[in-house]
C-alpha cells in the first residue's frame, strides 16, 4: 500500500477535484474536514456531504467524478492512483472487501442526507445535523460533545436545503432555549441532548 500512496495537503477553500473531471484517483482524509457538492441547473450549490478523517473520496466505477470536493479546514489526504489500487485489490481480496464496506458507508451517508432534505422542518434538520456530527465524532473515537462545527452557516444551509437566514435563526433559537451553547473555536456544546434528539425525530 505504501508503494502506491502519496500525501497531499489542502488549505481552507481549496478544491480537490471538480465534477466531471476524470476519476483517476482515490483519496482518504487523514486530517481536517471537507465538503462535497453538486451544482444545480440553476447555478445553486447543493452540498451533499461533509467528510472527516477516515472518509474516502472518489469511490465508484464511474470514469468521472460525479461531485466536486473542497476543503473547509486545512486537510491532509492520502492519494491513490485508481489503476494501481485496482491491481493491488486484485492481489488482496480482503482489502477490497474492506474498501467496499467503506463505500457502503458513503452511500448510507448520502441516503441520510436525502432524509434530511425530505419532510423535516428547519428545526428538525438542524437538530438532526448536530446529532449526526456528534455521532460521527464518536465513531472516529473523538469526543462527541462539544461538537466541532467548522462549517459556515451558508455551508450548513446548502447542505440542509435552508437559507443562511433560516439556518442562523434556528441556531439562535436553540441557544436561547439553552439546548446548545457556543464554545471557543468552532465548537458547539449540546446542553440538552434528549431534547435535541427529540427535535431531530420531530417529537
Amino acid at each position: 500500500m505504501a508503494d502506491i500512496v502519496s500525501a497531499r495537503r489542502l488549505q481552507p477553500g481549496e478544491t480537490l477535484f471538480v465534477e466531471g473531471e476524470p476519476a483517476d484517483r482515490l483519496f482518504n482524509i487523514t486530517a481536517g474536514t471537507m465538503m462535497v457538492y453538486r451544482l444545480l441547473p440553476d447555478g445553486r450549490r447543493q452540498i451533499t456531504g461533509f467528510l472527516f478523517p477516515g472518509d474516502f473520496l472518489g469511490f465508484g466505477s464511474e470514469s468521472v467524478y460525479h461531485y466536486s470536493a473542497e476543503s473547509i479546514t486545512v486537510v491532509e489526504l492520502c492519494r491513490f492512483s485508481r489503476p494501481e489500487l485496482q491491481r493491488l485489490l486484485e492481489r488482496f481480496p480482503a482489502m477490497e472487501q474492506r474498501l467496499f464496506g467503506m463505500a457502503s458507508h458513503e452511500l448510507a451517508a448520502a441516503q441520510d442526507q436525502m432524509v434530511l432534505l425530505g419532510r423535516k422542518t428547519a428545526q428538525e434538520k438542524v437538530a438532526s445535523f448536530l446529532i449526526m456530527l456528534s455521532e460521527r465524532a464518536a465513531q472516529r473515537g473523538q469526543k462527541s460533545n462539544p461538537v466541532s462545527v467548522p462549517m459556515s452557516r451558508s455551508q450548513i444551509g446548502d447542505y440542509l436545503g435552508l437559507s443562511i437566514e433560516t439556518t442562523s435563526r434556528v441556531f439562535s433559537r436553540l441557544k436561547q432555549k439553552k439546548i446548545i451553547a457556543r464554545r471557543p473555536g468552532d465548537r458547539i456544546e449540546i446542553l440538552d441532548r434528549d431534547t435535541l434528539a427529540a427535535m431531530a425525530e420531530g417529537a
